[in-house]
């Protein structure tokens, strides 16, 4: 498998291409499970009210179809922690496999499944260290008044007793980022795996730069970051290009490789490439993909070269992939 390149493919099959022990870092947006769009649907459980919106939401870009309350509407509807759990299983095993012993791996986490991502990465043997937190500048939310609810019901003894309360969450100005590390042989000393596999410390200077310049706790692990309009442009779950370079440069050096299995528009990609590093990333859907090949030419202001593969061989599904030229690729 090529570095310096994005595939068009599903990443939970893909990835058995490449080789055990290969990479050096994971960093990833992975799906949340919260039912914000059908790629985000990840339990068997469905209904009429599933996807449906209201007027307010049609009319913004954030959350424009209804999800399922954190209780449910039946008991079938809470199964969908667990569901999410399994699906995370279906390919935490494969990122273990690839990832070189002491490597890091950083995914961001809705808050509601985050414990269990967590759960099912230490039940595929790897150490949660961390939770790292990216704070954001504006996070819209909606946390409606539920004394409107008992204004359209006529009901003016309860509107009245709960003017001012709320239901829904507060604003999310927080995004959780899990940190999670390949642990190295039993026996073994860290200084021993850094020796042989180049991995397993964080880069002190990358971090203590990084708050100096916005004025931030030394080596906290609260990220503040801006968004800026770049970093909305392409995708509507975008991270911004800066927090990815940060999260790059912290746990591995130039000339590594850094996988991203659920690639979207190529932030982690883009920021790898720029900090001097490789990169393989995984975008199945052909709309996002072809996003994240365009925003690569564009930034990077290299030339592409779009790959015919045979369909009929086995280990490539979709036969659409990209590389930088020029760059230095081999096959893992």
């Amino acid at each position: 498998m090529m570095k310096d390149c994005i595939y068009n493919d599903d990443s939970i099959i893909a990835i058995k291409n490449i080789k055990s022990n290969s990479i050096h870092s994971i960093i990833s947006d992975i799906p949340y499970g919260i039912d914000y769009d059908d790629w985000d649907t990840l339990h068997s459980n469905t209904n009429s009210a599933l996807g449906g919106s209201s007027i307010a939401q049609q009319k913004t870009s954030l959350f424009k179809r209804r999800g399922k309350p954190l209780n449910g509407w039946s008991e079938a509807d809470k199964r969908r922690p667990q569901e999410y759990q399994e699906w995370v299983e279906s390919w935490s095993n494969e990122w273990y496999r690839v990832l070189k012993s002491g490597s890091s791996v950083f995914i961001f986490a809705g808050r509601q499944f985050a414990h269990r991502v967590i759960v099912a990465f230490e039940n595929s043997g790897f150490t949660f260290k961390d939770m790292l937190s990216w704070e954001r500048d504006k996070a819209p939310h909606r946390a409606q008044r539920i004394s409107c609810v008992f204004e359209k019901r006529g009901d003016t003894f309860n509107q009245q007793k709960w003017a001012g309360w709320r239901v829904a969450n507060l604003r999310p100005i927080f995004e959780p980022i899990l940190w999670f590390q390949k642990p190295y042989k039993t026996g073994g000393t860290l200084a021993d795996n850094l020796i042989e596999n180049e991995v397993g410390a964080w880069n002190e200077n990358a971090l203590t730069s990084w708050n100096i310049q916005r004025g931030a706790l030394n080596h906290s692990n609260m990220f503040k970051v801006q968004v800026t309009t770049e970093d909305r442009k392409y995708h509507i779950t975008q991270k911004p290009l800066n927090l990815m370079k940060l999260l790059v440069e912290l746990v591995t050096k130039e000339k590594q490789i850094v996988l991203d299995p659920f690639a979207g528009s190529a932030s982690t990609l883009l920021a790898a490439r720029e900090l001097n590093r490789h990169f393989i990333g995984f975008e199945k859907n052909k709309e996002i993909y072809d996003i994240a090949v365009k925003r690569l030419e564009n930034t990077l202001d290299n030339k592409l070269v779009h790959q015919k593969r045979d369909n009929n061989d086995p280990k490539i599904r979709n036969g659409r992939s990209f590389r930088l030229i020029g760059s230095r690729t081999s096959t893992l």
